[in-house]
């Protein structure tokens, strides 16, 4: 069995999804868990391809984690433009 890491991203009325570890592997849907089936399907199909073309399956080496950071008070007060201008 083969595991790779999906990341999915919220786009202009749609999400999109694609695989670090498979470059060119990619996936579209109007919900995240459509998103998720059409990538479940599109890596399966990208992993039979390599396979059936006697090509290696590239190993997982992604992970994901998420970065809490605290608000800071005046962050943005110097004049300069900040991501939340």
């Amino acid at each position: 069995m083969y595991r790779f890491l999906i990341v999915i991203e919220k786009a202009n009325g749609n999400f999109s999804a694609y695989s670090p570890d498979l470059p060119g592997c990619v996936a579209t849907g109007k919900t995240r868990e459509q998103v998720t089936r059409n990538m479940y399907e599109a890596i399966e199909m990208h992993v039979r391809g390599l396979v059936e073309d006697k090509l290696p399956v590239p190993k997982s080496h992604s992970f994901a984690e998420y970065v809490a950071v605290p608000p800071t008070r005046g962050a943005f007060r110097s004049g300069k433009a900040g991501p939340n201008q």
